[in-house]
């Protein structure tokens, strides 16, 4: 059977799987309870959290499944000039067929229409693919976190020019 996939913007009837998508994916890097992106308020209202002018959301479709996601916001507590890269997360289906990629140049560009000069991301290490993702993308580790994400569980840090 043929799949399609569909790189679209979030809408609000996506939220349910979209918050699926981020429990399962961060619970299977035993990323879970409290300073980790999955007890984030937002996880259950990630259409309304980022349908704002300075902020974009996407979603990697199957059909009416949703198998992958992630979006940019301003970071909370930083430089106006700095996004950040948020809810980057799929299902292992939809990895190793270039969606990462093509996630990631897109939220870049819409970063650089936005105005960003700076987009930031956390992460944690065991997440192996995603870090050389990252890398790839120009992305330089830091030393320590940055903003107020409230993410205390995280322990690597990157930043990139736009």
């Amino acid at each position: 059977m043929y799949s399609q996939f569909v790189l679209r913007p979030i809408r609000k009837e996506d939220n349910p799987q979209v918050a699926q998508v981020i429990r399962d994916v961060m619970t299977s890097y035993q990323c879970i309870g409290d300073g980790f992106s999955i007890s984030d308020p937002e996880v259950d209202r990630m259409y309304e959290a980022y349908n704002h002018a300075s902020s974009v959301f996407y979603i990697i479709t199957d059909g009416d499944k949703v198998l992958g996601c992630g979006g940019i916001a301003p970071l909370e507590g930083g430089a106006a000039d700095t996004c950040e890269l948020k809810k980057m997360y799929f299902y292992p289906e939809l990895r190793a067929k270039g969606y990462g990629r093509q996630l990631m140049e897109t939220l870049l560009d819409d970063a650089k229409k936005l105005g960003y000069k700076k987009c930031y991301l956390e992460t944690v290490d065991r997440m192996q693919r995603a870090n050389q993702l990252y890398k790839k993308y120009g992305f330089e580790k830091l030393p320590a976190q940055q903003g107020h994400t409230g993410h205390s569980g995280c322990d690597t840090f990157y930043i990139r020019s736009l």
